[in-house]
């Protein structure tokens, strides 16, 4: 007995070391979450159009090539113009078609999985995008998002962000604990950072008006003119306006990797590899494009146009940038390009000195919870309530510990879960005691009416643990932000109890009756 006693308070004591040096200090290993510590609320909305005006300018370049390689003669192919001066997102036109019949086989195989089609007078086509593949391209637009938005925030540092969908189909709620640079971190997530390669026709020019001239006004339909980088003391393109392909040749969603660098003058840049296949088709295209200047597009500006002196396969490096800019554009490349533009439809600070005052309200309640819970235990149940008393404050710190070793965010509804904590673990004792009273009431030894009290209340204490933790997980798996926090801790509170208020409970009434060998009474 005595051995099997000291591997149990061994075992015990080791939890509780382990628990304690997991949490302490709590300022610097417990984290907390927005409404503790402070931070940034937003909500976005995603731009569903963009995706779906990025499948149609697609489609369009890619029937045009058809058409072209198959001389296939045609006066115009190009979405179509809204009362408001915007191209439609999901409709295109086809006007003056020369050979009707190899033009509706190209169409077919290149448009008919997306598009519908209808015929008018003069060899003219309108194709009207299917409302199943708009609504899907919308979906997976903010699905994109999110996941872009949330590799973006964690590349930030920062802790525990929350990000899901909110309200509306088009909604994200972004909730950033700790942030300080309110400005930067908004920047850095609605920023698009569509890196693309393009041939440039013609420039720079000092201004757009230059650049259609170049071509007597009467721009290519497969060109368009681009500013080049922003000059950060004026706010104006700093490099001119460039008339460049529309077609890319590759985009950063084909990079590898990007990394920091400096270029020959040791200026900040960006180091950047290509995906295989990416590199074989960057590399045919600067083997027949040298002593051309290639774009390296950035969010639809001409960061740089370097002239192509030989073939490049899979390396290159983007300049002309600040160090801020650079270490924000190797985030954004290597999270990706949002799919959309994001409009931002709510900006909320939590100050930390609110954090402060929940955190202050919270421990007082758990404080003022846990004194009412030892004062009931020690007055009904005598001295037996003082082992309740030692298996809840264990289970808290075991709690505590666990939180911070599995970087669990605490949240205000995350105390809460403390508090019921404490109730679950008082309820788990209640029942234990109540088995012991009847037991000695039914005339056994203490020792026998412990052993019974805690064989028996066993199952039943399993039960009511599991079904509490089937609702706690389905709290995890369909709530968010708030919801969450409380089911996490509570899920951590339930493991945690089902150990004190049994193994550590049991073993404080064994360490006491060890010191008597036929104890007659018993305080409780």
């Amino acid at each position: 007995m005595i051995k099997d006693l000291r591997w149990r308070i061994g075992l015990i004591v080791t939890v509780i070391a382990l628990s304690v040096w997991s949490f302490y200090p709590p300022d610097q290993k417990v984290k907390l979450g927005l409404d503790l510590k402070g931070g940034v609320h937003l909500v976005l909305q995603v731009n569903r159009n963009d995706p779906l005006r990025a499948e149609t300018n697609l489609t369009v370049e890619r029937l045009r090539d058809a058409l072209d390689t198959a001389n296939i003669r045609y006066t115009k192919i190009e979405p179509t113009t809204l009362a408001n001066g915007q191209t439609s997102p999901t409709e295109f036109r086809a006007e003056g078609i020369q050979d009707d019949a190899t033009f509706r086989d190209k169409a077919t195989e290149i448009a008919a999985s997306t598009f519908s089609r209808s015929s008018g007078a003069g060899g003219t086509y309108t194709f009207t995008m299917l409302p199943n593949v708009a609504n899907q391209l919308g979906d997976e637009a903010v699905t994109q998002a999110i996941q872009t938005i949330e590799r973006r925030v964690n590349e930030l540092g920062v802790a525990e962000p929350i990000v899901t969908r909110y309200g509306g189909a088009d909604q994200i709620l972004v909730q950033l604990p700790g942030v300080d640079d309110v400005q930067r971190a908004k920047e850095l997530i609605s920023s698009t950072a569509l890196l693309e390669f393009r041939l440039v026709e013609q420039g720079p020019f000092g201004t757009r008006e230059d650049a259609l001239k170049s071509f007597g006004g009467n721009l290519p339909s497969d060109t368009e003119v681009l500013p080049g980088r922003t000059d950060t003391s004026t706010g104006s393109p700093g490099s001119g306006y460039y008339a460049v392909k529309k077609a890319a040749v590759v985009t950063g969603n084909e990079l590898r990797s990007a990394t920091q660098a400096m270029d020959q003058y040791s200026r900040p840049a960006v180091d950047f590899t290509l995906k295989q296949d990416a590199a074989v088709r960057f590399g045919s295209f600067t083997s027949t494009n040298v002593g051309k200047p290639l774009g390296i597009v950035l969010d639809k500006r001409v960061m740089s146009a370097p002239t192509l002196r030989d073939r490049i396969t899979d390396r290159g490096q983007i300049t002309g940038i600040t160090r801020e800019e650079m270490a924000d554009l190797i985030i954004t490349l290597k999270s990706g390009a949002l799919p959309a533009t994001l409009t931002y439809l709510e900006e909320r600070t939590v100050g930390p000195s609110l954090g402060q005052d929940s955190i202050r309200a919270g421990v007082t309640a758990s404080l003022g919870g846990l004194a009412l819970v030892v004062l009931f235990m020690i007055v009904y149940y005598k001295l037996t309530g003082l082992n309740a008393v030692l298996s809840i404050v264990v289970n808290l710190l075991i709690l505590l510990g666990l939180m911070a070793y599995f970087r669990a965010t605490m949240t205000l509804p995350g105390i809460a879960g403390f508090i019921l904590t404490i109730g679950m673990g008082v309820d788990s004792n209640v029942l234990i005691f109540e088995r012991i009273k009847e037991e000695l009431a039914g005339g056994r030894t203490v020792r026998a009416a412990v052993n019974a009290g805690f064989d028996r209340v066993w199952w039943t204490i399993v039960d009511t643990h599991v079904s509490s933790l089937i609702a706690a997980l389905l709290l995890l798996q369909f709530g968010t932000g708030p919801i969450r926090g409380f089911a996490v801790t509570l899920i951590i509170g339930l493991l945690s109890n089902v150990f004190t208020a049994v193994f550590v409970s049991r073993t404080a009434f064994e360490l006491v009756l060890s010191r008597y060998r036929q104890q007659q009474a018993m305080s409780i």
